[in-house]
């Protein structure tokens, strides 16, 4: 159930989509303490212009029910932005990230929410 979107201005060949997904994916699941079969990791080519520059940029929305801490912030964002400088050349300065924890009866899956009991 943990989402991360990231939108970007770098070039993404399916290739590199798919490294960025699999790099992402593991260490996202990590950090939050929750099982990678609940992840779900985007990427998509936008049109995005930061400090009035079209230089490669990034921005990152995460969204998790719990896992989500000042600390584990932090660690998400050294990883996050490591990844992106890796396999999209973005530098960590080109990025912002923003984390949303999310209450369970906001967040659907499997025609309900995670609030309510299986």
């Amino acid at each position: 159930m943990p989402l991360l979107k990231i939108e970007t201005t770098a070039d993404l060949s399916e290739e590199k989509k798919r490294a960025v997904l699999a790099a992402l994916s593991p260490v996202v699941a990590a950090i939050l303490g929750k099982p990678e079969q609940y992840l779900m990791v985007t990427c998509a080519r936008v049109a995005m212009m930061m400090s009035g520059s079209y230089d490669p940029t990034a921005w990152g929305d995460l969204r998790s029910i719990g896992g989500l801490s000042a600390a584990a912030n932090v660690r998400l964002t050294q990883h996050i932005c490591r990844i992106l400088q890796e396999h999209l050349g973005i530098p960590p300065e080109r990025v912002y990230l923003n984390f949303t924890d999310v209450a369970p009866g906001n967040w659907g899956w499997n025609s309900t929410t995670f609030a309510q009991d299986k």
